[in-house]
């Protein structure tokens, strides 16, 4: 085993994902403490540039699997891509993001190699030299420490909560092409159906606009997509109203749905329940929209405005509108 860390880079369409910068600025610490370096691998098609986005982040070394049979996610062709790689360098730790992508390729890749997984994994240190995870438990009631004693110790990271260091444009990392592994591709991916066009992802953007119960249903959000449109920002929601079926769950902010960080958050209509703040607490600026003072929102709030939402959102996109006209 060596003592090197190794960070699987996600991306989509040639844009890398956030946390893949967010595991390097970690790995870069934990590898430090290991006496060894962190390390990125890239799989898909057209990856150019992607090494050097990577440097610029940590990265020493970035391994590129680059192949038209691996444009769309394949669960096979990526895992045993990947189990080939860490076979050959043989990493003290294997770092996935715990996206859609990776919640499927991370099982059937500590599967593959025989180890051990920490999943969704909110911290990670280097402890008597082994790494030590912690997670979330029983819906962010409570913290668990893992410990795993098998090589390479494998954890997925939730996007969104550990610190990302500032870019180095002088860096620069060894590429080393590596090759694609996909003789037992049984099952191959034609297409890929993505949102509507223009709609921002809540778990990449940096202004979010949520809307909960209070919105009353499907039409509440028509005030929160025209802010959200104003502002450049995603539309996200609250259990209760995925729940409902007013919108798609890939919307949805919470300890059952995605992790956010964003430089600001309002929270329309929502009332604040602990496993909706559990995923957007860490946003650097929270403001909230309920018409009930009484509502928890507004404890975590840093600016809170106690009124009808469909009064109180409108007059906003209205003021937002003659400052970015300015």
């Amino acid at each position: 085993m060596g003592n090197n860390v190794l960070v699987f880079a996600e991306q989509r369409d040639g844009i890398l994902k956030k946390v893949a910068y967010e595991m390097l600025t970690a790995g870069a610490k934990l590898a430090a403490d290991l006496g060894g370096s962190v390390e990125a691998v890239l799989v898909g098609s057209g990856l150019d540039g992607l090494p050097d986005m990577l440097a610029q982040y940590g990265a020493t070394k970035v391994y590129v699997a680059d192949d038209p049979a691996l444009g769309l996610y394949s669960s096979e062709a990526y895992t045993d891509t990947l189990a080939a790689l860490a076979g050959q360098v043989e990493p003290a730790v294997l770092l996935v993001g715990a996206t859609a992508m990776g919640r499927d390729l991370a099982p059937r890749l500590a599967a593959c190699l025989g180890v051990g997984l920490a999943s969704d994994c909110t911290a990670l240190e280097i402890d008597g030299g082994q790494l030590l995870a912690t997670r979330p438990i029983f819906a962010g009631k409570a913290l668990a420490q893992i410990k795993l004693n098998s090589n390479p110790q494998m954890a997925t990271v939730r996007p969104n909560v550990l610190a990302v260091q500032e870019p180095d444009p002088g860096a620069s990392a060894t590429v080393e092409p590596i090759g694609a592994v996909t003789a037992q591709m049984r099952a191959r991916v034609v297409e890929i159906a993505g949102a509507g066009e223009g709609e921002i992802d809540v778990a990449e953007a940096d202004i979010i606009v949520s809307g909960g119960r209070g919105v009353g249903g499907p039409d509440g959000f028509e005030p929160i997509r025209h802010l959200a449109k104003t502002l450049g920002a995603a539309v996200g929601a609250s259990r209760a109203a995925v729940d409902a079926g007013w919108i798609e769950h890939a919307h949805q902010v919470g300890q059952t749905g995605k992790t956010v960080t964003p430089n600001l958050y309002i929270a329309c209509g929502i009332s604040g329940a602990i496993q909706h703040l559990a995923g957007m607490k860490t946003s650097k600026v929270i403001v909230a929209v309920n018409k009930d003072p009484e509502a928890p929102i507004f404890k975590l709030a840093n600016y809170g405005i106690v009124g009808d939402l469909f009064q109180v959102v409108p007059a906003m996109e209205e003021e937002f509108k003659k400052v970015l006209a300015e």
